[in-house]
């Protein structure tokens, strides 16, 4: 299983949803799975991924969030959470998204 997540230099969550996604797998029981951060840079980069904003969690190149916002633009994202609007989704979010893929 390969999980990352996407992000743009400028975006103020992903080093917290990295942490989070960490947590997820822990609890998940995947402690061996790496995290790995994937920062895109140019439009091109974000084209070619699944990325739908800053920041994209990935497993094995699938948006773990999917949506219709694929974006070549590099710019934030925002998930809704149980208290609202966010920039990265809860832990229990990643838990029940990586859950669904393994």
């Amino acid at each position: 299983m390969i999980v990352e997540v996407l992000h743009i230099d400028e975006c103020p969550s992903w080093e917290k949803a990295a942490v989070r996604t960490r947590e997820a797998l822990d609890l998940l029981g995947l402690g061996a799975v790496q995290v790995k951060a994937r920062v895109l840079r140019t439009a091109e980069e974000a084209a070619v991924t699944a990325f739908a904003g800053s920041p994209t969690i990935t497993v094995d190149g699938t948006d773990a969030f999917p949506s219709d916002g694929r974006t070549a633009d590099l710019a934030c994202r925002v998930y809704l959470t149980d208290q609202g609007l966010a920039g990265m989704p809860t832990t229990d979010q990643i838990v029940e998204a990586i859950r669904i893929r393994v």
